[in-house]
């Protein structure tokens, strides 16, 4: 892709929205995805109350053109296709029997186009719009004409209603924006003492477009790469949307998205990449997809909801194919333990716990009473010296104090009365035990597993390579894209973060396994 430099389009187009936006207060977002829309070739619809700026943001963007000719009509129901595509040729339907229309100042003349109150347009209105939004082409009499409307922007204070059969003129319209009035209390005393007429065109002539540059553009658009994270992302919002409509509780509220507007959503992708001087889209871009997947203002958190959980959980894990990696790191680990370390279980005596406080003797010492010794008081004793031991009979109760140490044998203990030394026997019973040993791999197996082994290091260099190649790139200027809201760029970078982590983890995973069946010393 040919920008250069790639900075100077991004501070072109940073020059312009500000210039686009001055004196318009919290409406950047709605006059930065105008701009996008326009740019890629598509549509934006606007919805709110009167007086929040509709009309304003389209008479706005026409400015943005240097050439640009631009086209308004409030719609009602009595508008007609004259009012909206032209009058019909007097001159020619007499001289030549051709039905055409005038078209040069109205709807297929123009560069920038805005109509109000949409759904108020009757029938053959509908019809011909469809046909210019899908296709750029207006049937004028018995001729194609290829419009040449960058951006067409369309308001309502309402949705179109459902019985009206007009969805297939809202499907047309990718980005959907609602609008309401201005929130922070210094925005709002800012714009009622603002003097400045904002309906003059004050955009610096060479920041403005040309239809050579869109041309240009339009181009240069189709070749901006979308990585393996975005393609994932896309499919993760697609199948989470199928979830979504699946459930019982949401079949009278079901998110509808046909095949054309994912296209749609991927040129504006890329065309939102290309205006920040980047050749491939990033995650950072997928959060224009809010704007484009609802149907009502009721799905816009879900949407946003499922957005953030598909960028924060799975963007560039899924990317570099994390869990699959992770599966086959766990798999290799578990091939090495079933081939060299061998399990097999014995059985040893071992002293029975009474009570889970005493051991017990196994001959009854009647002669100096008490049958029972404390655990804690038995392993205090060494074979040296004798020392002061409870003893206890089967009721717990302590009967004496003797002195006595362990016995010369396990599991005895040597008890010292009436100057004589006798050794007593302490009951056991047989415990089974695993023990695991290690045994040195065929050479040949080792061969195949170092091979494995190279394959997985190569593969999760790679991915690691390019992360710190491309990260910073993917990281720069993220918390001020030009389209999406800065709060955003945190599941972004959390996730990348999260690869980091995991890559280096299963590196060092890895590391320690080879040492485990190449270790010759064990």
């Amino acid at each position: 892709m040919t920008t250069s430099p790639t900075n100077s389009l991004r501070r072109r187009t940073e020059s312009l929205l500000e210039a686009l936006g001055a004196g318009l207060y919290e409406r950047e977002r709605a006059v930065g995805l105008a701009l996008l829309s326009a740019v890629a070739g598509e549509s934006i619809f606007l919805l709110g109350p009167p007086g929040v700026g509709k009309s304003l943001i389209a008479r706005r963007l026409k400015y943005a053109f240097r050439d640009g000719v631009s086209f308004e009509y409030l719609m009602s129901k009595f508008s007609t296709p004259d009012e909206v595509f032209g009058p019909i040729s007097i001159k020619k339907l007499k001289e030549e029997d051709k039905y055409e229309r005038l078209t040069e100042r109205y709807l297929p003349g123009a560069n920038i186009v805005f109509l109000d109150e949409i759904w108020k347009a009757g029938p053959a209105i509908q019809n011909a719009l469809l046909t210019i939004l899908n296709e750029k082409i207006y049937r004028n009499g018995d001729e194609d004409i290829k419009v040449k409307i960058r951006g067409i922007i369309t308001a309502s204070n309402e949705l179109p209603a459902r019985s009206a059969n007009l969805a297939p003129i809202w499907d047309r319209f990718l980005i959907r924006l609602e609008l309401g009035n201005i929130k922070r209390y210094e925005n709002f005393v800012k714009m009622v003492v603002d003097t400045r007429d904002v309906y003059q065109d004050d955009i610096p002539e060479e920041t403005k477009l040309t239809e050579r540059e869109l041309e240009d553009w339009s181009a240069m658009i189709d070749e901006v790469e979308v990585p393996a994270e975005v393609l994932n992302t896309l499919q993760l919002m697609l199948y989470k949307i199928e979830q979504y409509n699946e459930q019982p509780n949401n079949a009278a509220n079901q998110i509808r998205i046909y095949d054309r507007r994912w296209k749609k959503v991927v040129r504006l992708l890329r065309a939102s990449a290309f205006l920040h001087g980047r050749d491939r889209v990033n995650l950072m871009d997928c959060f224009l997809m809010e704007h484009c997947l609802w149907n009502n203002p009721e799905q816009q958190e879900v949407i946003r909801e499922m957005l953030v959980e598909s960028v924060r959980k799975h963007g560039y894990s899924v990317a570099v194919n994390l869990q699959n990696l992770k599966r086959e790191v766990r798999e290799f680990e578990r091939d090495v333990e079933q081939e060299i370390r061998i399990r097999h279980t014995i059985e040893e005596e071992q002293l029975l716990p009474v009570a889970e406080s005493y051991y017990q003797l196994e001959k009854d010492l009647s002669q100096f009473r008490g049958v029972l010794v404390s655990i804690d008081q038995f392993r205090n004793l060494t074979n040296d010296e004798f020392s002061s031991v409870n003893f206890y009979d089967e009721d717990k109760n302590l009967v004496n104090r003797i002195r006595a140490r362990k016995g010369p044998r396990e599991n005895t203990i040597e008890v010292n009365f009436n100057g004589t030394d006798q050794v007593f026997r302490l009951k056991t019973h047989l415990v089974e035990r695993t023990e695991v040993i290690r045994k040195r791999p065929h050479r040949i197996l080792e061969k195949f597993w170092d091979e494995r082994l190279e394959r997985l290091n190569t593969y999760i260099a790679g991915q690691q390579e390019a992360i710190a190649s491309n990260g910073p790139e993917e990281l720069r200027d993220i918390e001020s894209h030009l389209f999406v809201e800065e709060a955003y760029a945190t599941a972004v970078r959390a996730n990348l973060e999260e690869v980091r982590e995991a890559l280096a983890g299963l590196s060092l995973r890895l590391e320690k396994l080879h040492f485990a069946y190449a270790d010759r010393t064990a």
